[in-house]
């Protein structure tokens, strides 16, 4: 039997290369005959890195970079394709992770540090950048981004603004005369699974903006300085921006790449399954192992996993998913080709305790369903006329 192992992150218990390595390890207990094959994969949030640089044989970069308020952090990203592609999470350096519950503020956290990390990919000579935006503690139109690559934002005195969400409605002009060359010769392609516009009840700030510490008033003061930066934007690129599918992401992150780079948005699970060669790795298998924290209806809105199911039922090969917890009307990713889930989960755990008894029940779980595979053998083997 050729199984391909290929897993998503279990947020808040484990990497997605951590779970890839607990399946495996429990299914050789059962059978340890199997030819297993291990491909960590992600959906443009957390883990995306980690599953390029694996895939592809890249290698990561490590950078001081400025975090979400401005103090200094450890960043990485990955160079990929011998150094031609950069794969880069804005969680990194500007990521909800980075803060403490009180300390989430979007109207004075930025997102200069994941422009840091762009700038030194393309210091590098980089022609492609991955970028996943999933996890971000700002809500400031990717003016600190911007800020990063030379782009420049004014106030009514001719100052650079605040950074934050606090300088949006400062600005009164922007000049993009100074912004990297090498920028406009990158192509990049951001990996997200949001169709939310830019503005109103289904934008960057009323619908995240709760997640990243804001309160109503905040809110209402965001949505403003959102709208005022969009504005300027427009005028200078000349196209709409608002209403583009996704551009509420990371807190308008993307605005000042889809007005002066060459950016495509496009559904995070895809670009990782293509990058990786997911369809290449799939040829032969039996079966295909996949998981993640919790599967439950939303996971069919661009989640990795199901990603994993689609790709593995064009080839009419099974799935089986092992999740950390089952929620509501997961009973929906059935039609997307995942044949079977099981949680991993034995007992409940508290979510303090899931990084360090998430990967044994893991690993108990695919020794379990090892053994029902062994079974599900044997009786086909007796019983060829019942299958």
């Amino acid at each position: 039997m050729k199984i391909l192992i290929a897993p998503a992150p279990y947020k808040g218990s484990m990497t997605a290369s951590k779970a890839a390595s607990c399946i495996a390890a429990g299914l050789r207990e059962a059978l340890p005959n199997a030819q297993l094959i291990i491909l960590p994969v992600a959906d443009g949030g957390e883990g995306t890195v980690e599953a390029l640089v694996a895939a592809t044989g890249g290698r990561m970069v490590h950078q001081k970079v400025d975090g979400p308020l401005g103090d200094t952090v450890e960043a990485s990203y990955g160079l990929c394709d011998d150094g031609t592609t950069a794969v880069i999470e804005m969680a990194a350096a500007c990521g909800l992770s980075l803060l403490h519950l009180d300390a989430r503020n979007p109207l004075l956290t930025s997102s200069y540090g994941a422009g840091q990390m762009i700038a030194d990919a393309a210091g590098r000579g980089v022609r492609r950048v991955i970028l996943g935006v999933g996890g971000s503690a700002t809500v400031d139109g990717g003016v600190g981004l911007a800020q990063a690559l030379g782009i420049r934002f004014s106030d009514e005195y001719g100052e650079e603004v605040r950074r934050g969400g606090q300088g949006l409605l400062e600005v009164v002009a922007n000049d993009a005369s100074h912004m990297l060359p090498a920028i406009r010769d990158i192509e990049f392609l951001v990996a997200c699974d949001v169709n939310n516009p830019l503005l109103g009840a289904q934008g960057a700030a009323q619908v995240y903006g709760p997640q990243k510490g804001a309160t109503a008033e905040m809110i209402m003061v965001l949505e403003k300085g959102l709208a005022n930066v969009c504005r300027l934007l427009e005028q200078q690129c000349g196209r709409e921006l608002a209403t583009v599918p996704g551009a509420g992401a990371g807190g308008g992150l993307l605005l000042p790449l889809l007005a002066f780079a060459r950016t495509r948005i496009e559904p995070g699970s895809e670009i990782v399954l293509t990058a990786c060669q997911f369809t290449r790795w799939l040829s032969g298998c039996d079966l295909v192992i996949t998981g993640e924290g919790r599967l439950d209806n939303q996971s069919v809105f661009g989640k990795a996993p199901v990603g994993v199911a689609r790709e593995a039922k064009k080839q009419n090969i099974p799935v089986i998913a092992l999740a950390g917890s089952i929620g509501n009307e997961a009973q929906a990713v059935h039609r997307e080709g995942i044949t079977a889930f099981i949680s991993a989960l034995h007992v409940p755990v508290k979510e303090s305790d899931l990084a360090e008894r998430g990967p044994v029940m893991l690993k108990e779980s695919a020794r379990e369903l090892g053994y029902i595979l062994k079974l599900a053998g044997q009786l086909r083997k007796g019983c060829d006329a019942f299958f």
